[in-house]
Order: structure tokens, then C-alpha cells, then sequence
């Protein structure tokens, strides 16, 4: 999903003119679209899937992230330790 730089930036004043198609564009090829004013980027449009899918994603590696630290200060929990805290048998 590379940005191609042709296509995925946009100045506001065409989303202004035809949002449907800024939008449309971001849903077919699942990359954002980056809007700029006086050439200058000002904002990312992306459609709430793709969004969604990196917001899973990027919480995903914060908690494998935060595992490995665990794991690298030495806070360890045993399975019979695990198993009590989730209230399993």
C-alpha cells in the first residue's frame, strides 16, 4: 500500500468540489488520501475500513509491545496464576 504521490495527494479545494470522489478513491485502493492547502499538507483522508484495520493493528503491537517490557522487567505470571486471574479452572 505505497502512496502514489500522482494520485493520493489532493488539494482541499477539488475535495471541496467533488468530496464523493476523493472518498471513492480511498475506498478503491485502501491508501489515504493526503490533502494540502497552498501546497502544504493539512490533512489524511482515509476510508473508515482501512482506518480501522490499522487502529486494530496498531493496538495490537502496543500490547505485544507492552508484553515483551513485562517480559524484560521480569513481571511473569505462571499459567495456575493466569488461570486464577481470569477465573478459569
Amino acid at each position: 500500500m505505497g502512496t502514489k504521490f500522482s494520485e493520493d495527494i489532493v488539494p482541499l479545494s477539488s475535495l471541496k468540489v467533488n468530496p464523493g470522489k476523493v472518498v471513492r478513491q480511498t475506498a478503491e485502493t485502501h491508501r489515504p488520501v493526503l490533502l494540502t492547502s497552498h501546497g502544504q499538507g493539512v490533512a489524511v483522508v482515509q476510508s473508515l475500513g482501512d482506518y480501522e484495520k490499522a487502529e486494530e493493528e496498531r493496538s495490537f503491537m502496543r500490547a505485544v509491545a507492552e508484553g515483551l517490557m513485562d517480559i524484560e522487567k521480569g513481571r511473569l505470571a505462571g499459567i495456575d496464576e493466569v488461570r486464577k486471574r481470569l477465573g478459569l479452572k
